[in-house]
């Protein structure tokens, strides 16, 4: 192995490194891919062999103190977003066939979904606003909405 071209191997480190940290997300092998950085530094400078493993130990522990927490605190901050079916629940919809415990269509944020009633003997007739209680497969179960009209829709029908 040649000494002068030892920042290449602590390059590789760093890229593998930072390759790993896509999974987890974790900042760990992030902070180490950052120590390789620096040693990648230091041995382009000259340094030792054994002085870039120093440098390496030393910067990748000073990130993992100083950087991953803030860092850590910074991802986890983020808001939870509701996606899928999941973002459904609590819409208005707008009945376009007649819905009972037994099936019917409502337009659902923009889409015609297959639907049933919430209460057994409950029938909601064409043109009513209602409200999606749950999705249950590609059904979305459904009761009345007790305001009608275009406001309580929401454009959302």
């Amino acid at each position: 192995m040649e000494w002068d071209s030892q920042w290449l191997w602590w390059l590789a480190a760093a890229l593998t490194a930072g390759v790993i940290e896509v999974a987890p997300v974790d900042f760990i092998f992030l902070m180490i891919a950052g120590g390789a950085l620096i040693s990648a530094g230091s041995a382009a400078i000259g340094l030792p062999f054994f002085a870039q493993v120093i440098v390496f130990a030393i910067a990748s522990g000073a990130l993992l103190v100083t950087v991953r927490p803030p860092l850590k605190h910074w991802a986890t901050r983020t808001p939870h977003s509701v996606t899928g079916v999941h973002a459904l629940i609590g819409r208005d919809a707008r009945v376009v066939e007649t819905v009972s415990e037994r099936g019917g269509l409502v337009k659902l944020a923009g889409e015609q979904w297959t639907a049933r009633t919430e209460a057994a003997e409950s029938v909601l007739e064409v043109g009513s606003t209602v409200r999606v209680v749950r999705i249950d497969g590609a059904t979305a179960v459904v009761a009345l909405q007790q305001e009608s009209g275009p406001e309580a829709i929401g454009g959302t029908a």
